[in-house]
């Protein structure tokens, strides 16, 4: 954990922000007091889209026929 002071963080942003991205725990302060933790946003996860594949998988019509090699198992 680095903690730095508010006039430090404002002269080295770019660089706090890297060791931010790279998992650093980042905590600015201000009169000795913590005023700002800098961490990473997560990635926005996208839901799926329902219906996308529609018109791409085909089912025969024989798909639920019994199976040559297992007709005398029936």
């Amino acid at each position: 954990m680095q903690q730095i002071t508010l006039a430090e963080a404002s002269q080295h942003l770019p660089d706090l922000i890297e060791a931010a991205l790279s998992s650093e725990e980042i905590i600015i302060i201000k009169d000795n007091q913590p005023l700002v933790k800098l961490t990473p946003i997560s990635p926005v996860q996208h839901r799926p889209k329902y219906g996308s594949a529609k018109g791409l998988i085909t089912i025969s019509d024989d798909f639920d026929e019994p199976l040559e090699d297992f007709k005398e198992y029936m």
